[in-house]
């Protein structure tokens, strides 16, 4: 089981935990949520817990917990700017369907 991450993701997540001034890196998970079922979740860690799986790419800890990781395993995080928007997207090849408005998946 494995998570990845582009440089780009890497280079975001290395300068929001910079300004924040503290985190051991990324907590990437998933919820119950939307019309698709499941959304994912991501945050700062402050710590890593014993059941936690921790996977790093270029100097930066992805921090999954055990549960989620049956969804994500082969995800790969990237972070993307177009136009006006900009933010992480997630490349899951878990994922069978999403909801119209990109907010939650099925697998």
């Amino acid at each position: 089981m494995a998570i990845s991450m582009t440089q780009a993701a890497a280079d975001r997540v290395k300068k929001f935990l910079q300004q924040r001034g503290k985190g051991v890196g990324l907590r990437l998970g998933v919820k119950t949520m939307g019309c698709s079922g499941m959304g994912y979740v991501i945050e700062f860690a402050d710590t890593i817990e014993e059941t936690d799986e921790v996977f790093e790419q270029h100097d930066v800890k992805i921090i999954i917990d055990k549960k989620s990781l049956v969804y994500l395993d082969g995800t790969e995080v990237d972070y993307t700017r177009e136009g006006l928007n900009e933010g992480f997207k997630f490349n899951n090849p878990n994922e069978k369907d999403s909801c119209g408005c990109g907010e939650s998946f099925t697998v």
